[in-house]
């Protein structure tokens, strides 16, 4: 998942390279590559935390940055910066990291549960 989306990142990155836009709107193209590279950087804080509790809430965070990401991709798909297809491309490269992200949260939890009952 953390390789995924560094993947993921790299796409983003090389996607907002050949922008068809003004530079008047850099700071969205800036918020792009901060929100993309984010949901690594938020992956790889969090495992290295001390506590599960921590590294969930960075999860939590590289989710929310993944949907900050679309958001904007979707942004710009309405501005015809990028085309419907790369959009489309994008999304499914996130809803798998999405469904990633979940299914580890929700395997930590557990791991998590299961040592307070034990």
């Amino acid at each position: 998942m953390w390789e995924k989306s560094i993947d993921f990142a790299q796409k983003v990155i090389l996607l907002v390279e050949d922008l068809d836009t003004s530079r008047k709107h850099y700071r969205l193209v800036e918020q792009l590559e901060s929100a993309v590279t984010s949901i690594s950087m938020n992956i790889a804080e969090g495992k290295w935390r001390y506590s599960v509790k921590e590294f969930i809430r960075f999860l939590y965070i590289a989710r929310g940055s993944l949907f900050e990401t679309i958001t904007l991709l979707l942004l710009f798909e309405k501005l015809s910066w990028i085309p419907i297809k790369t959009l489309i491309e994008l999304q499914k490269d996130a809803e798998e990291i999405t469904k990633m992200l979940n299914s580890l949260i929700n395997s930590v939890k557990k791991k998590k549960d299961h040592k307070k009952i034990s």
